[in-house]
């Protein structure tokens, strides 16, 4: 999701001394304004996307370095009072040519892009003379590695909301792809093609990302070509509610992916996981992904995860318009001024931002929480994932049952539902008997939850209340159709899942 600064448009050189500090907005995500020797420079100025694609270049440049506590404050600024909350939804899927049900192209995706843009007015974002995606107002549209389509949502109040611009946003891609013979595929991972036929998009951050991924994972260029996925992002209004939903979140984010299990298929045969999409993150980087133990100890908080954050090797520096080679450095390097790739360089709010999106871990802290653990999936899950989150962590009562059911987790039982769940899903062994029953508490959690908020949304919960009922993931009712009614094809799961 792309942040918004204001910044003084003034020619004038910046003051001495900067920090940042939150003032709230009345709509969106939490919004800091640099703040000069305590001014706000806000009105008048000109606005900045920090962390689109391609993130911008700051245009004000510190006199002083950036220090510890800037990028803690940089976090915290994300805090804002319950009634500023908002849901922000982003998903992912595969074009595909209807025919052939190959890949589409990116000169393909470059014409969808333009006629999206053109017939439902939506700015181009382009790097160099390359489209690679669309903005308008606070809704995105990017491209993942391999063309997966990604829509990142605008922050909105409600589900009702949330659902009505997914489905706003299916209906435009559709009244196009169906003039060009192309469509879409809501699963967890490329079912039937190699990682050699899915082209790469036309991103300088994806050639650093392509060239680095096989010195840290074996499955890390599967993550980047062959995977998508559905997430929702939320807010928090203190330093404590913010640590009290990553606990919750990590916790229960195998649940998560049990109940939108949705990628058994590799090259056209059953691959062995319910998740083969949850399973790659398992081998991609471990370094910048996992389930983040130190979110549980007692001395966890925004400067705890600022030192992570600081150690995860960087990817890249965006400068002059290119993506710099960073591999390998840290970020607290470059705080430093020691990084090799741009020597006596010091980072802006801005790297710092960029950065903070290149590390992937279940549950991502930037100035809000990110659920990363759902495949990709049909529309409805497209709704039914954030309405889990929303009725689970919005809701005083059930975010602090939750807390209360798992506060004597081990560090062990969260790592083996990690990993067990991406084969077993609902059916992993927990304890005294089955995920499934875990599940089942936490869905009425989420329910209960939604009820409270006072919109009616708990009916955005039903596409995921048969899979807990029954224990049988989508993953699982999809490999029923293949060794059925599809006689061991994957083609018909293009039908199955169509957008």
């Amino acid at each position: 999701m792309a942040t918004i600064f204001r910044v003084a448009s003034s020619t004038a050189p910046p003051p001495h001394n900067f920090r940042l500090r939150k003032t709230p907005v009345s709509n969106g995500f939490s919004f800091s304004s640099i703040c000069f020797d305590r001014r706000i420079v806000s009105s008048g100025g000109r606005r900045l996307i920090v962390a689109a694609s391609p993130p911008t270049e700051d245009a004000v440049v510190a006199t002083e370095p950036l220090t510890k506590q800037d990028l803690i404050d940089y976090l915290a600024s994300g805090c804002k009072p319950k009634d500023k909350w908002r849901i922000g939804t982003e998903h992912e899927k595969f074009g595909f040519e209807l025919g052939s049900l190959r890949p589409v192209k990116y000169e393909q995706i470059a014409e969808l892009l333009n006629a999206i843009a053109e017939r439902f007015d939506w700015e181009k974002i382009m790097e160099g003379d390359k489209i690679i995606g669309l903005k308008q107002g606070k809704q995105s549209i990017s491209l993942e590695p391999g063309g997966q389509f990604e829509l990142s949502g605008a922050p909105l109040e409600t589900l009702h909301q949330t659902c009505a611009e997914v489905n706003s946003h299916l209906y435009q891609v559709k009244a196009v792809t169906e003039e060009m013979g192309i469509g879409f595929l809501g699963i967890g991972f490329q079912p039937k093609w190699e990682r050699k036929d899915i082209p790469m998009m036309p991103k300088g951050r994806y050639e650093i990302m392509k060239k680095y991924m096989p010195k840290v994972g074996s499955l890390g260029l599967d993550m980047m070509f062959r995977t998508c996925t559905v997430q929702v992002n939320l807010d928090f209004s203190s330093e404590a509610d913010m640590i009290r939903k990553f606990r919750a979140g990590l916790a229960l984010q195998p649940i998560a992916t049990a109940l939108f299990a949705n990628s058994p298929f590799t090259e056209g045969k059953p691959n062995g996981f319910v998740s083969m999409r949850s399973h790659i993150w398992t081998d991609t980087d471990k370094d910048r992904t996992g389930m983040l133990p130190f979110v549980f100890d007692d001395s966890f908080g925004f400067e705890q995860y600022v030192d992570y954050a600081l150690d995860v090797p960087m990817y890249f520096a965006y400068r002059k318009k290119k993506y710099v080679d960073c591999t390998g450095m840290t970020f607290r390097d470059f705080l430093a001024g020691k990084l090799p790739c741009i020597p006596g360089e010091l980072p802006t709010l801005n790297d710092w931002e960029n950065h903070l999106t290149t590390i992937f871990p279940e549950v991502r802290l930037k100035r809000y929480l990110e659920m990363r653990g759902a495949d990709g999936g049909p529309w409805r899950r497209l709704c039914a994932l954030p309405a889990f989150w929303v009725g689970l962590l919005y809701d005083e009562v059930s975010l602090q049952r939750v807390l209360d059911m798992t506060a004597d987790w081990t560090l062990e039982e969260r790592e083996m539902l990690r990993n067990k769940v991406t084969v077993t899903g609902l059916k992993t062994p927990f304890r005294d008997g089955l995920l499934k029953h875990v599940a089942e508490e936490v869905l009425e959690l989420a329910k209960d939850g939604l009820e409270r908020r006072g919109f009616k949304e708990s009916g955005f919960l039903n596409a995921v209340a048969e899979v807990v009922r029954t224990g049988v993931t989508p993953a699982e009712r999809l490999l029923e159709l293949y060794h059925g009614k599809w006689e061991q094809s994957v083609d018909h799961v293009f039908e199955e899942l169509l957008y």
